[in-house]
């Protein structure tokens, strides 16, 4: 499985972010692709909290440092953040959140609070398996597979939100 949890109180991210932007070099490095300094720096802006974040936060982020950035270009940058396997799409929130194994081959697989929007990714063969298997016997051949389940994460479960 991928270590990816839900957020800790008191958690330092900053080692988090600084080891996910080594490897996202490097898996591009390796794949013959460039981490221009606009796709470090939207890399690095996904990864900054534990939670999803889209298209146009991350272009107000851009625009408060100075950037000339417009949406066509932020998009672009998320695009091959997402061909590169560097973050993963949300599609039930319309967000982004950075990808705990770039370098590794993996189904798409969140837990998504309803209460605080966390997102934690699973990596669990079973499920991989259950839902191909069973799209198997409908005759249905699976290119892409997603999986986004809703419900309420540890820190939310315990202050009784939802």
């Amino acid at each position: 499985m991928i270590p990816s949890n839900f957020p800790i109180p008191g958690h330092d991210h900053r080692h988090c972010v600084g080891a996910a932007l080594d490897a996202a070099e490097a898996h591009c490095l390796s794949r013959g692709q460039r981490l221009t300094p606009l796709r470090r720096r939207v890399l690095e802006l996904v990864w900054a909290g534990h939670g999803p974040v889209g298209a146009y936060a991350l272009l107000d982020a851009l625009r408060a440092e100075g950037q000339a950035a417009a949406p066509p270009t932020v998009y672009r940058t998320l695009d091959f953040l997402v061909a590169q396997g560097l973050v993963h799409r949300i599609e039930r929130l319309n967000a982004f959140v950075g990808c705990a194994a770039p370098g590794r081959p993996h189904v798409g697989q969140f837990l998504i609070c309803a209460a605080c929007k966390s997102v934690a990714e699973l990596d669990d063969g079973a499920v991989t398996t259950a839902v191909a298997e069973a799209a198997a016997r409908l005759g249905f051949s699976v290119d892409r597979q997603t999986v986004e389940i809703e419900g309420l994460c540890p820190a939310c479960r315990a202050a009784g939100d939802g």
